[in-house]
């Protein structure tokens, strides 16, 4: 009774804030001019401004004369109330913006019709086009119905949504709703353009080195799953033997495992397997994380695109995989998708890695990065800039 009781008051808050309130709140403020320098960087989920927008963030700093304000809504982090709160002093903001980054959906800008003066630029957080989301969803256990999706619109006023390739357009534009509008281009995903950076690459692996020092001299194994179940509920895969990895692999390898930033109870790492494996979720960045690792081993995690710019070995530890093509689905068949062995066993992943040291072609990860990764080429920033008219 009391969870029908909570949902349904969730119902009516939703209702009355996305339909009525947060609508309202935008078209009194859209009374003043638009301040054409006036650039919002979004971010929805987390405190701090994260991926793509900091490579927004800097370029605009380069170039001067624009007024940046970095705001975050904290859907991961805080109370309602104050997700609230950070909402309507967003919308004040946003009703006089000329332009709107932003790298994840959220409802309270689609809910209501966007002054045309503004931008809204969509960079989304994920490369490639893996797991399914928004409409793609719609009917399927993890996603909302179309109804609901309708009826609060996540994607309704974006301008412009920059996606890694041109193989993955049609894949964004079903997610969002977006099909027959022209608003899903290939133009790169700015987050990427740290991986062409010499010395960011340079630096992070030694920011890594400090940060677990077992990782100096040897070579590192990446270990990235994605979450299971809902957002709200989010868990950690903990199938794979770590004791047995480091039996087999101790002496040349250690493991770094990052968990999902949507999981808050993680599996624990047992103390004696320490000097071989390390939880850095809280420590480091998975950007730099890439940077480092050898090999990386994940399931369902879009990273795969990112770390496929590196040429390096990846596997998929995908025990669970009937399970999920049911619970969510992916936009390609994950077996022919993948550029790298699927395995459901710690003891075939210590096999493969064995392997890596006597030769691998790095062939389907070539052709994998060419395919989902075609538009990002270190430039990505300056040219999504320069395509909403900031030069």
């Amino acid at each position: 009774m009391k969870k029908k009781l909570k949902h349904g008051m969730a119902r009516i808050f939703d209702f009355l804030t996305i339909r009525i309130l947060y609508p309202i709140t935008y078209k009194i403020h859209a009374r003043k001019a638009v301040n054409p320098k006036k650039v919002i960087l979004l971010e929805p989920r987390f405190p701090e401004t994260t991926d793509s927008l900091l490579q927004i963030k800097k370029q605009l700093e380069v170039m001067g004369g624009y007024e940046v304000l970095e705001m975050s809504l904290g859907f991961e982090i805080e109370h309602i109330s104050e997700i609230h709160r950070r909402t309507m002093r967003f919308l004040r903001e946003y009703a006089t913006a000329a332009y709107v980054f932003t790298t994840d959906s959220n409802k309270a800008v689609g809910g209501f019709n966007m002054r045309p003066e503004t931008q809204m630029i969509q960079c989304w957080h994920a490369c490639g086009a893996f797991k399914r989301f928004g409409f793609s969803t719609a009917g399927a256990s993890f996603g909302g119905s179309n109804y609901k999706q309708r009826m609060y619109p996540n994607h309704r006023n974006y301008t412009l949504v920059t996606v890694s390739s041109d193989e993955v357009v049609w894949a964004y534009e079903e997610a969002m709703g977006l099909e027959g509008r022209n608003l899903v281009k290939p133009l790169g995903v700015s987050r990427t353009d740290v991986f062409y950076d010499e010395m960011f690459v340079k630096d992070a692996c030694r920011q890594v080195e400090e940060a677990v020092p077992q990782t100096k001299g040897r070579k590192v194994i990446l270990y990235a799953p994605t979450f299971r179940g809902r957002v709200i509920e989010a868990k950690s895969p903990d199938q794979m033997d770590l004791k047995l990895m480091k039996e087999e692999l101790g002496d040349e390898y250690v493991v770094l495992i990052k968990h999902h930033p949507f999981v808050k109870n993680r599996p624990e790492i047992p103390e004696q397997l320490g000097d071989f494996a390390s939880d850095v979720t809280d420590i480091l960045d998975i950007d730099k994380l890439l940077c480092r690792a050898d090999v990386c081993i994940s399931d369902y995690s879009s990273l795969i695109f990112e770390y496929s710019l590196f040429n390096r070995p990846m596997i998929f530890f995908a025990y669970d995989l009937d399970d999920y093509y049911d619970h969510r689905g992916f936009y390609y068949p994950y077996d022919e998708m993948a550029p790298g062995p699927i395995v459901k066993s710690t003891e075939e992943i210590v096999e493969i890695i064995k392997g890596i040291e006597a030769g691998w072609d790095d062939s389907r990860v070539v052709q994998f990065k060419t395919k989902f990764m075609g538009a990002c080429d270190g430039n990505v920033t300056s040219g999504i800039l320069e395509e909403v008219g900031i030069k």
